[in-house]
């Protein structure tokens, strides 16, 4: 998978919309009445502070500190940018908290200090430990960044862990045992040469070093060469605990007859030379971001033997700290960990080295486009493998409690284990696994509404993220004006833009229109007209004369006006099958809504399609179907005609021999809830449902809205199914992030 292109102008737009930053703060307890106040805040929060105060470990049960970690720096390193200050680290800082919740469920906020003297740091983070679960350090220069957390690992009775130091080492030592196990080799007879005594280098040869590693076999390098006994140039406490006695003085004799070469430093560190001069089946880890000491091009044109890993996701064996620091706070702050130490970071490493071992599943195969096996290109866990959540974080809450670092240890791990389950967000995978079938299909969008700023961004954005080529229906320019006003001036010369005046084929577009229409109230003229005229209906030609693979339209006009236009030249209504099928995601659930945009008031024979169409397209996007038909009576109460076809529905999917489940008629706290359906033992739901059918488009549609109104769900569709041709349609008020994943649904044509 290759790296994302984006311009600055993007990048600062996804910052700032739609509301600035990446994260935002909310309630988990009722705010509504003056009875909910009373209890949050005064009178009845001081029940709780009592408690603490004579025991403070009930602030792990009465306040959020049990699942809070505080992502904290100076800004003095700064990815590779720098010493940029406080300030400039909060967005890295945002971007490190979001992932925390992304992957294991970890709140998280940044906290950025404005100082360099690392007394001061230390003062100011240990006098905010009460309020904390964890402390994770961020983007600190070395030496500091050592002398900060040693302080701090003594005066705090929290997990402090500098990411950049140990998260490194923690997936670098994954890796490494499953490339020595593939090499047939073992850690303790290994000859090893790290090039950067940094801080991430010094912390990666020091966990090796606690697994194993013997000390002789480790040699240390930095822009000065190899670190000996004896040598005084450019040297510290931290370098000269790794000094080994050796007559060995660059980097160059280091790597001769090797094993193992481990960079943290800089691209172009490691030449061909010294790669075929390592001893055979020689294990490279080229870290150095974002260009590695040596590609694995590079390297195995010279060594078919090596296994190589980079800190690239555009490369197999990704080391990426994401599959570190998440999992290992997750299972510290499940213990309520005193700190991280040496046994619970090893134990993370060869959980995950043990994970990249395992079969791997379906959908982590379809989200990556590849078969993935345990082998020289895979030996490291994917950072999207949903498993992570429910392998890394017991192995180490084990390993805290076996080190008796854990406040209070699980009684039940298999109970811990399905909680972490249930923690997983679907929604993510699913978008990812759509993104990478849409950069595998490599579609021609049409793009039909080219006078749209959020349409050309979302057009350019759909060809710079490597999914195919970006087709915009508008005047020439109109589109370069408007990509001028949105600072993306430069796409210009990307984008192929198509109207009704430059198009070769418009005489044939509009006789098959005429086809079409005349004998339904239009003549030739008509047909002209709308061919030439309207962007929906030229866009929807192109479309059928295969001179696209997908079509995207609908930002700026209401759907089903849209999909009127669009019948024009498909064969897109009820009468035909089609189904409109609208994907609502919130706090980790997907539920996807039909009816949305076709049937106005369908029968028991248009539910029972309805059904199937919404199952099609729950299985496009990974889920496995479930789908209740819903309606204000459960099983017959109460009696009402209105919901009899919502009855009679299931009984012809039931002759129909459909393969998913399928129940009703019931409310939708039923469907959704199940220990709601527990009250109905004879139901055949085997869980909560996944579609919603509806009983018609007007509920569906006040259903989708007053989620995303009132809940701030987030909305996908509605999907067309049962169209000859891929189309999709946007809603008005949809982002260009909106309009991207539509045309990336398109790309991966919906049955």
């Amino acid at each position: 998978m290759s790296n994302p292109k984006f311009t600055p102008e993007e990048a600062l737009a996804f910052h700032l919309e739609p509301t600035p930053g990446k994260f935002e703060i909310t309630a988990t307890v009722p705010m509504t009445t003056q009875r909910d106040l009373s209890l949050a805040y005064s009178p009845g929060v001081a029940v709780p502070c009592l408690a603490i105060a004579d025991n403070p470990e009930l602030a792990y049960d009465y306040t959020n500190k049990g699942n809070l970690v505080a992502v904290i720096s100076n800004g003095t390193a700064v990815l590779g940018l720098g010493n940029l200050g406080a300030l400039g680290s909060k967005p890295v800082m945002e971007g490190k908290s979001v992932l925390f919740k992304r992957f294991a469920d970890v709140n998280s906020i940044d906290i950025e200090l404005d100082t360099e003297d690392p007394d001061a740091f230390c003062n100011a983070v240990r006098l905010m430990g009460p309020t904390f679960g964890g402390i994770n350090l961020e983007d600190i220069k070395a030496p500091e960044c050592f002398i900060i957390e040693q302080r701090l690992k003594e005066e705090m009775d929290i997990p402090v862990f500098h990411d950049d130091q140990h998260g490194t080492a923690v997936i670098c030592a994954a890796g490494l045992l499953n490339a020595l196990h593939l090499s047939g080799k073992k850690i303790e007879d290994v000859r090893i040469v790290l090039n950067g005594a940094g801080a991430a280098g010094i912390a990666c040869l020091e966990l090796l070093k606690a697994m194993g590693a013997r000390n002789e076999n480790c040699i240390m390098c930095d822009t000065k060469g190899v670190i000996y006994q004896g040598r005084t140039e450019g040297m510290n406490q931290w370098k000269s605990a790794h000094a080994v006695r050796t007559d060995l003085r660059t980097l160059d004799d280091a790597m001769k007859d090797c094993d193992v070469f481990l960079g943290v430093s800089a691209k172009g560190a490691v030449t061909q030379e010294m790669v075929a001069s390592m001893a055979p089946d020689p294990v490279i880890f080229a870290m150095a971001n974002p260009d590695p000491e040596i590609t694995p091009e590079e390297a195995h044109a010279v060594r078919e033997d090596a296994i190589v890993a980079t800190g690239r996701s555009d490369y197999p064996n990704q080391v990426n700290n994401v599959l570190g620091f998440p999992y290992l706070f997750r299972g510290a702050l499940d213990v309520q960990a005193r700190a991280i130490n040496d046994e619970m970071k090893i134990a993370c490493a060869q959980a995950l080295a043990a994970l990249a071992r395992e079969d791997v599943p379906d959908e982590v195969d379809m989200a990556y486009g590849r078969k993935l096996t345990f082998g020289r290109d895979y030996i490291i866990p994917t950072p999207f493998d949903p498993r992570l959540i429910y392998t890394i974080p017991p192995a180490v809450a084990r390993a805290c409690m076996d080190t008796g670092a854990a406040r209070r240890p699980i009684v039940d791990m298999e109970a811990y284990e399905a909680s972490l389950k249930s923690r997983m967000d679907p929604t993510a995978s699913i978008m990812r696994s759509i993104n990478s079938r849409a950069r595998a299909a490599q579609a021609r969008m049409i793009f039909a509404e080219g006078d749209d700023p959020r349409v050309l961004r979302a057009a350019v954005q759909y060809q710079r993220a490597g999914m195919g080529a970006a087709l915009v229906v508008g005047r020439q320019s109109d589109v370069e004006a408007k990509l001028q006003a949105i600072g993306m001036a430069d796409a210009v010369a990307e984008l192929e833009v198509v109207n009704a005046a430059n198009s070769p084929h418009f005489d044939e577009y509009r006789d098959f229109l005429y086809q079409r229409l005349q004998r339904k109230g239009h003549d030739r003229q008509d047909a002209h007209r709308l061919a030439a005229h309207d962007r929906h209906v030229f866009a929807a030609l192109m479309l059928a004369h295969g001179h696209g693979d997908g079509l995207v339209t609908g930002a700026t006009r209401k759907s089903a006006h849209v999909l009127e236009l669009i019948n024009h030249v498909f064969d897109a209504d009820a009468e035909h099958g089609v189904v409109g099928v609208t994907a609502v995601m919130l706090k980790g659930r997907i539920v996807l809504i039909s009816d949305t945009l076709v049937h106005e008031w369908p029968d028991q024979e248009d539910l029972a399609t309805i059904a199937e169409r919404s199952a099609a397209v729950a299985r496009h996007l990974g889920l496995e179907p479930r789908v209740a038909f819903v309606s204000f009576s459960t099983f017959g109460y109460p009696v009402s005609e209105r919901a009899e076809k919502m009855y009679q529905a299931p009984k012809v999917l039931e002759a129909r021999g459909v393969d998913f489940e399928y129940e009703g008629e019931m409310t939708v706290d039923v469907a959704l809830n199940v220990t709601a359906q527990e009250a109905y033992p004879f139901q055949r739901l085997t869980g909560p449902a996944n579609i919603l059918v509806v009983p018609a488009r007007h509920s569906a549609s006040i259903s989708v809205k007053l989620m995303q109104e009132m809940a701030g769900a987030i909305v996908i569709g509605p999907i067309l199914s049962g169209v000859d041709k891929s189309i999709q349609i946007c809603s008005t008020t949809s982002t260009a992030n909106d309009i991207v994943n539509m045309a990336a649904l398109a790309a991966c044509k919906v049955e």
